[in-house]
């Protein structure tokens, strides 16, 4: 089989797709923190977030597992680049961003909505 049938065949498949990345912004319990973090997985990294893998992480520290707000990128550079801007943002800032799609800061990743 030559390698354009291969590609073709591969359409489909999760091999052929495209990886996505995401920048996001995430809270705790009483929406006084905000975390900005960058990921290729991101319900798998908020699962890392909640159950607080490196507990000397300031997510764990300040238990900010609750998503607010996510950008999505095709390239790791881009979203890498968005991430180092947003935490260079004073929070009244990401407060607009945050609101501009959340007005009301509903929790994204709650697992009951």
């Amino acid at each position: 089989m030559s390698s354009r049938q291969s590609a073709k065949r591969d359409e489909g498949s999760t091999l052929y797709k495209m990886k996505e990345y995401y920048v996001y912004i995430t809270t705790n319990r009483t929406k006084t923190v905000l975390y900005t973090g960058v990921t290729g997985d991101l319900a798998g990294r908020l699962d890392r977030h909640e159950e607080g893998e490196n507990p000397n992480s300031f997510s764990a520290k300040y238990g900010a597992d609750r998503l607010l707000y996510y950008e999505r990128y095709q390239d790791v550079r881009h979203a890498i680049v968005r991430e180092k801007e947003i935490k260079g943002w004073r929070r009244e800032k990401k407060v607009r961003l945050i609101e501009s799609t959340n007005p009301y800061w509903k929790i994204l990743n709650e697992k009951d909505v």
